[in-house]
C-alpha cells in the first residue's frame, strides 16, 4: 500500500486497474467490502468507502441482495479518464518543457522513440 494516499482511494484505484486490465469484466461481481477488508486487513468501512467512490462514479452498481457489479461501459470510461489525466499530468508539462528548450514535435517524437524503458529506469 502507498502510505501517501488514503487506503480507500488505493482500493478504488486497484479495482479500476483490475477493470482496465480485464480481470474484472463488465457485468461481473466484485469482491464484497468484507472480502476486501479481510484480504487487506483493514476496517470494512474503509473498504466500503473505496467501493462507494466507484459507485458514485458509475463504475460499479449494486444488485440488491447480491452484491456489487462492474457497470457496462466502465472499462472504456476509465480508460478515457486515465488518458485525459495522463495528458494533463505528463504530456502537457512535457510539451511545455520541450517548447522552452526549442525541441519541435519531430525531435520530441524521435527522443521518445529512441528512449527505451531500460534507459528511463536505470
Amino acid at each position: 500500500m502507498d502510505e501517501s494516499r488514503p487506503i480507500f482511494q488505493q482500493i478504488a484505484e486497484q479495482i479500476e486497474n483490475d477493470i482496465i486490465a480485464g480481470a474484472l469484466p463488465e457485468e461481473t461481481q466484485v469482491p464484497s467490502t468484507n472480502e476486501f477488508a479481510a484480504f487487506l486487513r483493514i476496517n470494512p468501512a474503509t473498504a466500503g468507502k473505496g467501493v462507494g467512490l466507484l459507485v458514485d462514479a458509475g463504475v460499479l452498481y449494486k444488485k440488491r441482495g447480491i452484491g456489487m457489479f462492474v457497470a457496462s461501459g466502465a472499462r472504456a470510461r476509465l480508460i478515457a479518464e486515465r488518458r485525459d489525466r495522463f495528458r494533463e499530468q505528463y504530456i502537457a508539462p512535457l510539451l511545455a518543457e520541450a517548447h522552452k528548450l526549442g525541441i519541435d514535435a519531430d525531435q520530441l517524437a524521435r527522443l521518445i522513440h529512441d528512449t527505451t524503458p531500460e534507459e528511463s529506469h536505470p
